[in-house]
């Protein structure tokens, strides 16, 4: 049965280029994240949708916008396509790591800042948003420094 798994995992779907395609253009993600980002925060265009609510409508829009920077970004620093910054794909992960925790660290601070001196002139969730954001960038440099020093496989190190 492991060798009928195998031969299926092993398999590429027809016409995929995940394993093919070695490098991946940002600009695109940076181009539609950046109109949608700044329809958010100039020029307001939206629709109520099933919600009734053209400022959640405009909250998602916004957020989306900043899902397409991420794939930018993540596009132009790792020169492929994905998602996900694999510690393999880190030119100094001891560095990098704590650059990424020093961030999470700054978007819980700005997230205490958006949520209690300027709450009035922001919406009521965006404290809770840029928390999240910042909690999960700060879990995400936890982990990296962990994986890297008291976690690390002693295998790596033979």
């Amino acid at each position: 049965m492991t060798f009928l798994f195998s031969r299926f995992e092993a398999l590429m779907p027809f016409g995929s280029s995940v394993g093919n395609d070695t490098s991946a253009n940002g600009a695109a993600p940076a181009i539609i994240g950046s109109f949608l980002l700044l329809n958010t925060m100039i020029l307001g265009i939206s629709f109520s949708g099933p919600w009734n609510s053209e400022s959640f409508t405009l909250g998602i829009i916004g957020m989306t916008g900043l899902g397409f920077w991420y794939v930018a970004w993540y596009r132009f620093t790792f020169k492929r396509k994905g998602l996900i910054p694999w510690l393999d794909n880190w030119n100094n992960p001891e560095q990098s790591s704590k650059q990424v925790l020093a961030a999470g660290i700054f978007t819980i601070i700005l997230a205490w800042v958006a949520g209690n001196p300027l709450q009035e002139y922001l919406p009521d969730p965006t404290g809770l948003v840029l928390l999240l954001i910042g909690l999960l960038i700060s879990l995400s440099g936890i982990y990296s420094m962990l994986a890297l020093g008291p976690l690390a496989d002693s295998i790596a190190d033979e």
